[in-house]
């Protein structure tokens, strides 16, 4: 964890988006992230990156949100991997998709690789400081920025935050799971994607928004 303070669980945090967002939503998931998602179950618009070139999710989530302008696309990221692509923060912020909403889970570990402290975690600092990735977001220029520490204020202020201006950068302040497992591949990737494409085809054509 990145400090001694309470934080939310993962899959409480997870819960609570996974009961917000619309039915016709891109939800792109990565790491522990994309494990817990499929348990909560993966829609046909979810691209759950497993497994992944660890960092490119914030990267492929521009790219469908500027190809799906009509629709939401919501990237959940580690910290781990969001340090390993942190330029493409800017290149989201240059691009400015107004529909793209990027999720941080901040527990200051690579949780699927047996916990160790990521570089931007105090645990991995001589001088205890972490890495702000809300003064980071904030100064790439994210158009909407938000931060939460617990789970029911982000359950109570989700749908506000999805609805917000994008670019839109969460970072919320999750707690690592002991001894917990990486992700498993829910099939191929590349017939995955396939399908996905497939599936925003198909929901192209459909008259208006859908929503659950």
């Amino acid at each position: 964890m990145r400090d001694g303070a309470e934080r939310m669980e993962q899959m409480d945090a997870l819960r609570a988006l996974h009961a917000a967002r619309r039915a016709d939503d891109v939800v792109i998931t990565s790491m522990g992230a994309a494990r817990d998602w499929m348990v909560l179950g993966a829609g046909p618009l979810d691209l759950p990156l497993v497994p992944s070139s660890m960092g490119t999710a914030p990267t492929i989530g521009l790219g469908l949100a500027l190809a799906q302008p009509a629709r939401r696309v919501i990237v959940v990221n580690g910290d781990g991997a969001m340090l390993m692509n942190l330029g493409s923060l800017v290149t989201i912020t240059a691009a400015a998709p107004a529909n793209l909403i990027l999720i941080l889970a901040d527990n200051g570990v690579y949780e699927v690789t047996d916990a160790q402290p990521t570089p931007g975690s105090p645990g991995a600092r001589a001088d205890g400081t972490s890495v702000d990735f809300e003064a980071i977001a904030r100064a790439c220029g994210f158009r909407s920025v938000f931060h939460f520490r617990d789970a029911e204020r982000w359950a109570t202020d989700v749908v506000r935050v999805l609805d917000a201006t994008g670019p839109t950068f969460v970072l919320l302040d999750v707690g690592s799971v002991p001894g917990s497992t990486g992700p498993r591949s829910p099939g191929p990737a590349a017939a995955r994607a396939v399908e996905l494409r497939r599936q925003l085809s198909a929901a192209a054509k459909l008259p208006g928004p859908t929503h659950p």
